[in-house]
């Protein structure tokens, strides 16, 4: 196994760990890396909170599971593993509150750092909303953002159709194994995303369509996104939970006014009145996002920031790998390609400075930052 694989490895074996959600692989990341935390003696196991059943596991020799997802990745050039240190893993993704601790991806996995833009709404949409979300795509598209949305039929599926009809680039977030396309009715239509784009999923190659799935994947789709447009939504709607993702996460939402007599428009309508942004031409989004998209995901920075960066900032690139949301000392490390103890030390003179701040699961940037 050579030394990319081993790494990915110790990162699998940590996410199939029985009953180990978010928070705990969160909290074991500020601790210490994958790949020694499954060198270690099992009561330093126990002193991190785990139980016997997920100390078998983590000290078992053979993950059968884990070797499928290895050989999943080899089987095609399209398919890639990305875990949370990759370089290539999205960097508004990883911002968000617990995020995916591997990713899945069939397509270009560059894609998912583009600048993008979703659009969710639902899947017994009327004509009206399936032809904006189409229209609204393409014209997302042709001003070079990528559109996310997940698949499903009705207004995913149109919003796809859209993009991919612009010449344009489309993602589409699964709530299954990406080798289990639900709903099935749209299998050709995840190839044709492959070819525009990605699909991606948290979930491994082969795990099948559950309930619970899609509320963790509505929170891929708002992470991955500048900005979140609901274009029809009931008031019971998965659509609503990505909107509040997106809100949570520091993100736009926007949505379509509809008239107060469809029930499919109720739950977008009560987002307007909530506080998002209605909107009635794509312009709308882009005047809103345009200045944040240039702020967050541009890769070259501005001449004033590279003054800011290179004359006040001790330590730039450490500084560089901390965002909104807690980023854990581990991660940082990764990132950097340092040892644990000097990025501590370099932390520490940041945080004195005033431009981190130590919070639970890792820093965060301060407002000076």
């Amino acid at each position: 196994m050579t030394t990319s694989e081993a790494h990915l490895s110790a990162w699998l074996t940590l996410c199939f760990c029985p009953r180990i959600g978010g928070k705990i692989m969160t909290r074991l990341w500020a601790v210490d890396s994958p790949e020694n935390i499954l060198k270690y003696s099992t009561d330093r196991l126990i002193a991190l909170g785990l139980s016997s059943t997920q100390i078998t596991y983590l000290q078992s020799s053979e993950h059968k599971e884990v070797n499928q997802c290895l050989e999943w990745q080899n089987q095609s050039a399209l398919n890639t593993i990305v875990a949370l240190t990759n370089p290539i893993y999205p960097k508004l993704l990883s911002e968000i509150s617990a995020p995916p601790p591997v990713l899945f991806v069939k397509g270009d996995p560059l894609t998912l750092s583009e600048p993008q833009v979703a659009i969710v709404g639902s899947r017994n949409a009327s004509l009206e909303g399936l032809d904006c979300a189409k229209q609204f795509a393409c014209s997302i598209v042709q001003h070079n953002y990528v559109v996310t949305s997940g698949l499903a039929l009705g207004v995913d599926g149109y919003a796809h159709h859209g993009a991919i009809e612009a010449k344009g680039k489309t993602i589409a977030v699964l709530g299954s194994g990406l080798e289990r396309i639900y709903p099935a009715k749209h299998r050709s239509l995840a190839h044709r995303v492959i070819d525009s784009g990605a699909l991606v999923s948290e979930f491994r190659p082969d795990a099948p369509p559950r309930p619970d799935n899609f509320p963790r994947r509505n929170r891929i789709i708002s992470g991955l996104s500048t900005g979140v447009l609901v274009v029809e939504a009931a008031e019971r709607s998965g659509s609503l939970i990505t909107a509040r993702y997106a809100n949570e996460q520091g993100r736009e939402v926007f949505a379509l006014p509809g008239s107060i007599q469809n029930p499919t428009a109720k739950g977008s309508n009560a987002l307007i009145r909530a506080g998002a942004k209605l909107v009635s031409t794509p312009e709308d989004i882009f005047n809103e996002i345009g200045a944040l998209t240039e702020c967050a995901i541009s890769h070259q920075p501005s001449l004033f920031e590279q003054e800011v960066i290179t004359e006040q900032l001790p330590f730039p690139e450490v500084f560089a790998t901390v965002g909104s949301e807690a980023t854990p000392v581990d991660i940082i490390a990764e990132r950097c390609q340092m040892p644990v103890h000097e990025i501590m030390m370099q932390l520490l003179e940041l945080e004195l400075q005033g431009f981190i701040a130590a919070v639970p699961g890792g820093y965060i940037k301060n407002r000076r930052g």
